[in-house]
């Protein structure tokens, strides 16, 4: 009998040391998640915020949706609106020579490339000009090619080098990087 209340008091010393363990366990745990930055309000406030900006990008994307037909008939009404492919180079010429005395600017070279752009019925030009004048006269040449009916994307300029030194006053010598647009005959 001494046996058995012996082998009874080590399993209630075992089982008593198990909850004693899982106790400092939990007291941990407990410890652990009552100091945590995050606490379940500021968890919540988070997803609320990540929530508002998912859902405005929903927005976003829904308005850009509902505008698709809108934009679209403007790019087609702009790819109409551009001028005929046929003597696109002498007309580009021609209409830079006319801003340019307008300007009382000097064009030192201009050419031009032309690519054609797949599936699109149109041909991009690539412009690439060097002019001379006073400073005045190369921003009266740009705002030319602003107001022109013709539409240009100026891609660059930049001050063209030259083996001579220029005076601070003199001229200078700008190279522009353009683009432009025709649509092919249809």
């Amino acid at each position: 009998m001494h046996r058995d209340f012996t082998l009874q008091k080590r399993a209630i010393l075992v089982v008593l040391g198990l909850l004693v363990a899982a106790d400092l366990g939990l007291a941990i745990y407990s410890w652990r998640l009552a100091s945590s930055p995050h606490t379940p309000q500021a968890e919540f406030d988070e997803q609320n915020i990540k929530l508002a900006v998912l859902q405005g990008d929903i927005l976003s994307a829904q308005k850009i949706k509902d505008d698709m037909p809108s934009t679209k008939h403007d790019c087609e009404k702009f790819e109409r609106s551009l001028p005929v492919t046929s003597a696109s180079s002498s007309a580009i010429a021609s209409e830079f020579d006319e801003i340019a005395k307008k300007s009382n600017l000097k064009i030192d070279a201009l050419t031009s490339h032309p690519k054609e752009i797949a599936n699109r019925g149109m041909t991009e030009f690539t412009i690439e000009a060097t002019v001379t004048g006073d400073y005045g006269s190369v921003v009266r040449f740009v705002n030319g090619l602003q107001r022109s009916q013709r539409f240009y994307v100026l891609d660059g300029l930049a001050l063209a080098t030259d083996a001579q030194n220029q005076a601070a006053q003199g001229p200078i010598r700008v190279a522009l990087h353009l683009r432009t647009y025709f649509r092919d005959a249809a």
